[in-house]
């Protein structure tokens, strides 16, 4: 691969592993919040969170572009409290990474904890257990296999974003170049071996990554 290959390499990686981790941190209490809701209007924040599974990430890029311009109140504050701006910044390719995937977390999350036995949280919470014990010694170890579901595909997801990250960090070298972009560079000046080696890196990672989340998954339900 080439240096810039190389670098693109590891900003999709960085990129990944950062939105993964702040995917898991918010996305854990909300689907617990929608799993738990029996509020009216839950099908709403429920299309909301779902709305980028269905969105072209084009029309959620060029949205959050705008929002992310230096002269709205994000894009003001952000520039005011570290001095760079949010478009066409790294920073602003993990915003927009973890709106983008959100869903991909919230939704395996949520299924596995509605499907938790009530009267196993319930006889914890007669026995003095408080909400956060509860949910660390019973919730998590029962729905494990939604929360690697969701952390893979948070991960698998972002690696593969091309339309929002293109949208809104555009094409900088060593900045916000991902693989996706670089790999649409080399195919747009027909140098089809770089693209060979970069489609393929991400066509073996993806079948790896899959495999390992079924297998994952097989080992578990045949462990229980």
């Amino acid at each position: 691969m080439t240096p810039s290959d190389i670098s693109a390499v590891w900003i999709t990686l960085k990129l990944a592993f950062i939105s993964s981790a702040i995917l898991m941190l918010i996305g854990i209490p909300i689907a617990w919040r929608l799993s738990q809701s029996h509020w009216r209007l839950k099908p709403v924040i429920e299309a909301l969170v779902a709305l980028p599974l269905i969105l072209p990430p084009t029309v959620l890029g060029f949205y959050l572009l705008l929002a992310f311009a230096p002269d709205t109140l994000l894009g003001t504050g952000w520039q005011q409290l570290t001095g760079t701006p949010l478009a066409f910044s790294f920073s602003g390719l993990v915003i927009g990474s973890v709106i983008y995937s959100l869903p991909f977390v919230v939704q395996p999350l949520q299924a596995g904890f509605e499907q938790l036995p009530r009267d196993i949280l319930e006889a914890a919470a007669t026995m003095g257990a408080k909400p956060l014990d509860r949910f660390i010694s019973i919730v998590m170890p029962i729905t494990k296999r939604s929360f690697i579901t969701a952390a893979s595909l948070a991960f698998a997801h972002t690696v593969g974003e091309f339309g929002v990250v293109l949208m809104i960090g555009g094409n900088i070298p060593g900045a916000t170049q991902v693989v996706s972009i670089a790999l649409y560079d080399h195919v747009e000046t027909m140098n089809y071996v770089q693209a060979h080696i970069l489609a393929g890196g991400l066509l073996v990672f993806s079948l790896l990554l899959l495999t390992a989340v079924y297998w994952g998954n097989r080992g578990a339900r045949l462990w229980r």
